[in-house]
């Protein structure tokens, strides 16, 4: 939430309006497991940005307070022991997204901590959206859990933590600098050690994993990959940078060079090299030789 009020803060300073760009701001969100917890976290967010695009930047237009995001079942929470119990819960997480409001959703494949997912399992994270969406009735209320005790009392206290990590971060200098002291990453460092350790001590049960195992074989089918995928994509990248025009990609990738080392917009210089059929690495070795290559801080 911090990074994304500063993403707002750094646009306002580059003289964007801010009712011009942030009706089309959204978040992407992870579900896990708690889903309750996971609801009043949803409804914090929405709460804490209305307010401060409010507080901070007094938007005018009243989608610029709005919060979109879109989210993604937890794929930390899948197991590659008995790995149909994965249906289970991403099933909990998706319900609790919708629960939260979310407007998009994406629901992990059961074998995702196996292997690129499977047909089988694609189609079965593809029905569980859609049984949600279709049987379950969840999505035809906007807040169907707004007044029960346990959501409001976990929204709250969910919204005061967001608060106090703000002052946090606002006592290290903001985000920027928070990042450059490898803030965020101890955090997050922190909270996967607490975890894993929650679950060596059995503190948490993860089921089939500390808890509940069996000793059966794994029964689901796995994708195997075309072996000759990799060289058909090689010969079809070797066939367009021999078709397209090389001379005028050299142009426009030198044209944003200079844009990368001075304070120009640099969006419509990368769209051009694009239009000239420029690829990610080429466009990205352009930017790395102006800015070099971000080294993250070791945290331990």
């Amino acid at each position: 939430m911090a990074d994304g009020l500063t993403y707002v803060q750094e646009a306002v300073k580059r003289g964007l309006r801010v009712d011009d760009f942030a009706p089309r701001l959204s978040f992407f969100f992870n579900a896990h497991n708690d889903l309750f917890e996971e609801v009043a976290k949803y409804r914090a967010a929405r709460r804490i940005w209305a307010r401060e695009m409010a507080r901070r930047f007094q938007v005018q237009d009243p989608r610029s307070a709005w919060m979109r995001f879109h989210t993604q079942t937890a794929g930390c929470s899948l197991t590659a022991q008995q790995p149909e119990n994965n249906i289970v819960r991403t099933t909990i997480q998706a319900l609790a997204a919708v629960l939260g409001g979310t407007q998009s959703l994406h629901t992990n494949s059961m074998d995702e901590a196996l292997a690129l997912p499977s047909e089988h399992a694609v189609r079965i994270a593809l029905r569980t959206q859609q049984i949600v969406a279709h049987e379950s009735g969840v999505a035809n209320s906007v807040d169907p859990l707004g007044g029960s005790y346990l959501v409001e009392a976990w929204t709250n206290r969910l919204e005061q933590q967001a608060y106090d990590y703000f002052d946090k971060i606002d006592a290290l200098g903001g985000v920027v600098r928070a990042i450059e002291q490898g803030f965020f990453q101890r955090e997050i460092a922190a909270s996967a050690y607490r975890y894993q350790r929650e679950i060596e001590k059995q503190v948490r049960i993860v089921v089939g994993v500390n808890d509940f195992r069996t000793a059966e074989q794994l029964s689901i089918p796995l994708l195997r990959m075309d072996p000759d995928g990799e060289r058909r994509q090689l010969e079809r990248l070797a066939c367009l940078r021999q078709q397209r025009d090389n001379e005028l990609l050299a142009t426009r990738l030198a044209a944003l060079r200079q844009a990368a080392q001075g304070s120009e917009n640099m969006m419509p210089y990368i769209i051009d090299a694009v239009r000239a059929y420029g690829t990610l690495g080429e466009i990205c070795d352009v930017l790395r030789g102006v800015f070099g290559e971000y080294r993250e801080q070791a945290i331990v």
